[in-house]
């Protein structure tokens, strides 16, 4: 992964961090953000090393010396478990990862995080010898997204087929799914825009090309979790259009965040209408 994609979902958080700290004279309670980023094209390390460094900034900006945190995970399970001991706030998560955890967590939209090359706003089949998304029924086809069967099924294949079509080659990190249809394990591959932006980046892929892409979603999703005080997530949501403004422009555009803008639960009405109850 380019580090600007693992900075700009830092800079997210500590953005929003940022945009949070005029709550009050005060120094609040520990300010816990989560961000979770699935299937991501790099480890967790480099982006937690950016993400400390980001709240440090925005703690001492504030007043609000070691009691500002902020966690990066790529799983669920651990994501779950940050969640329960330590209760965040407001957190940046994948849209499936939202869709899981709306209901469970009380997750309130407040804003989008636009962050360049993070993946998950569109999804692709890519092929060597297939020619559409049929040409792929019954053949090998890789992928890492496999975890996740009903965002798949009803929001990205929008009902169309289902993972039972093909014969699933699951891998563990998201550029092997390409990488196998390369040496022929695989005849397709379902990556997701992250993904595919690398492809031309990998030698010998010059004949890999997309037969299938599905809709495109909405970014990462900015959520106060439901404990979170109603002042607190109106401040949120009211500074996030301001951050990357002015003098927060070109700090926002070193790490990649496009912009972060303000957000309700009408603005993913329609993919939450698919992922049903």
């Amino acid at each position: 992964m380019r580090p600007g994609v693992a900075c700009g979902m830092a800079a997210a958080v500590a953005a929003a961090v940022v945009a949070t700290g005029a709550l009050a004279a005060a120094p609040p309670s520990r300010v816990n953000v989560l961000v979770l980023k699935e299937h991501g094209v790099g480890g967790a390390a480099l982006a937690q090393g950016y993400l400390d460094r980001f709240i440090a900034l925005a703690a001492k900006q504030y007043g609000w010396g070691d009691d500002a945190r902020g966690q990066y995970h790529t799983r669920r399970g651990a994501a779950e478990a940050y969640i329960r001991d330590e209760k965040p706030r407001f957190g940046i998560l994948s849209l499936a990862a939202f869709l899981a955890f709306q209901k469970k967590y009380q997750l309130e939209v407040l804003g989008t995080a636009l962050v360049s090359r993070a993946g998950g706003q569109q999804y692709f089949l890519v092929s060597k010898s297939a020619s559409d998304a049929k040409g792929c029924f019954g053949k090998t086809t890789a992928t890492d997204h496999a975890d996740d069967p009903r965002f798949l099924e009803r929001v990205v294949f929008g009902r169309a087929f289902v993972l039972g079509d093909f014969q699933l080659v699951e891998t563990q990190r998201p550029l092997q799914a390409i990488k196998k249809v390369l040496t022929g394990e695989a005849e397709c591959a379902l990556i997701d825009d992250a993904q595919m932006a690398e492809l031309p980046h990998i030698e010998g892929a010059e004949g890999i090309r997309s037969v299938w892409e599905s809709a495109k979603f909405p970014s990462m999703t900015l959520v106060a979790f439901g404990p979170t005080p109603a002042a607190e997530r109106k401040k949120f949501k009211d500074g996030l259009s301001r951050v990357c403004a002015g003098e927060g422009k070109s700090a926002c555009a070193e790490v990649g965040i496009i912009a972060l803008t303000g957000a309700d639960a009408g603005s993913y009405a329609a993919v939450e209408k698919a992922y049903g109850k």
